[in-house]
Order: C-alpha cells, then structure tokens, then sequence
C-alpha cells in the first residue's frame, strides 16, 4: 500500500492551478481525510465587518461582504479523499455573484504507519474571478500536521501560495503559515485560537505591514460524529489584513 500512497502523493505535487483561502474558506486543516465511501459537505459563511473599501489591484472593495463557501469532499480510501468548492459572495453595488470554483486532492499518511503526529499533503486548484482576487489562477500546497495531546490540539499548516496568473505572479512561491490550537474545555466543546498569516516569498520576507497576520478566538462544537461546526471571531495587525471578520463552518458527513 505504500507504493501506491507514494505514487497518489507524487501525481498531487504536479503543479496544479488553485488560490489561497482568500477569505473564502477560513480554516485550520486537520491531518484525517474523509473516510472511505464517505461524503462530507461543508457550508463556510463569513462576513467582514471591516474590509477594503476602495478598489485595490482590480479588486473590488470587501467591507461589508457575505462569502458563502460550498465544500463538498469525498473518501476514496481510507488515506486518499477529494474536495470541490463553489466560491460565492453577496454584497451591494454589484458584488453578488459566483466568484469561482477549487478541487483539492489530498493523502495522510495511514494511520497503520503509527507516526507520532498526524500527517497529510493537500493541494487546492482553480479559479476565481479577477474582480474578487488579486490571481486568477494559483497553486496551493499544503503540508499538515496535528496531534492530540490528551485535551489539547495542535495543528500546523506551513502552507506554500503560487500565483501562475495575475498581479503576484512572478513573486514565486509565498509563505502562508497558518496554526491551531484548542482546548477540551468539555466533551463537546472546544475553545482556542486560530493563526493565519501570508509573509511573503521564501527569498524575501515583506515589510510586517505589508504581511498579512489574523488571529481568530474560535469554538468548534463535537456533539455527533456526523457534525462539523465551528464559529470564531478575528482581528487583523497589519494595514494589509482584513480586520473584523464573522465566520462559521457547519458541515454534514454522509454515509
């Protein structure tokens, strides 16, 4: 089976065209993939209550925005799982509409394996409008790692952004770490903080204001193995990051 989990893992590495979360799809990854057989399907809704207000690089303003995210991921096998989303956003003066779609591969690392952390490898393609991002067409590499450690959680995703289309694209590859930690404060809830940052290209670090650093106060709630919901509130520290940001991942698995 390691041959073929090696051969899948190779096949995602070939360069894909996707997008960074964009505030489309706010979000920590946890190293399981959808079981075999099973279909997760995930709505993420999050509004800024202070976002852009100009049009910026092409982009149309975010304040005040509604994103509304469709994920739909399927099992394979029990390490091997692909997700699809439809990116929309609803706001005045013309902002309503379809933005774009993603497909995401991604394998973990079996658990058979017995490794001491959680691992896994997504890779999310595709394409969004260029009124709504800066690239229209990029790559997004993600390595995850997690672990419980008895009521704690911990999760790092050092993740890599290209954009092959658009005004980054000849930045290379940018640096995107994003991390999670939570607390069992009970057997259904869960209360900690959610990380995401963009801080530039690996050979060139930019200035931290021009950096992209978000802290979220988030609960994931786990009351049916068949049920996904978290809600969290964030703030933004830099004058290129969007502050104030409303958002909740409610998502069903299908059997």
């Amino acid at each position: 089976m390691r041959t073929c989990f090696y051969w899948i893992l190779l096949g995602c590495v070939v360069p894909f065209w996707g997008n960074a979360q964009d505030n489309y799809e706010i979000q920590v990854y946890s190293s399981p993939t959808v079981a075999k057989g099973n279909t997760m399907v995930e709505l993420h809704s999050n509004f800024t209550f202070d976002g852009s207000k100009q049009v910026k690089n092409g982009v149309l303003p975010t304040n005040h925005v509604l994103h509304e995210t469709i994920e739909t991921t399927h099992g394979w096998t029990p390490w091997f799982e692909t997700g699809f989303y439809i990116f929309n956003t609803i706001g005045d003066d013309g902002r309503t509409t379809y933005v774009g779609s993603h497909i995401r591969p991604r394998v973990m690392a079996p658990t058979e394996w017995k490794w001491p952390v959680g691992v896994s490898l997504s890779l999310e393609a595709g394409y969004q409008k260029r009124e709504y991002s800066e690239d229209d067409w990029t790559l997004e590499i993600r390595p995850i790692i997690d672990k419980q450690l008895g009521k704690l959680y911990l999760s790092f995703n050092p993740t890599f952004d290209k954009s092959f289309h658009g005004v980054n694209k000849n930045l290379g590859y940018v640096f995107s770490p994003n991390v999670k930690a939570a607390y069992n404060v009970t057997k259904v809830i869960a209360g900690g903080f959610e990380y995401y940052g963009s801080v530039g290209p690996l050979n060139h670090f930019l200035p931290y204001q021009s950096q992209e650093q978000q802290l979220f106060a988030a609960i994931d709630l786990d009351w049916s193995r068949d049920w996904e919901f978290n809600v969290g509130y964030g703030w933004g520290f830099t004058q290129n990051t969007e502050n104030a940001i409303f958002k909740v991942i409610l998502g069903y698995r299908f059997h």
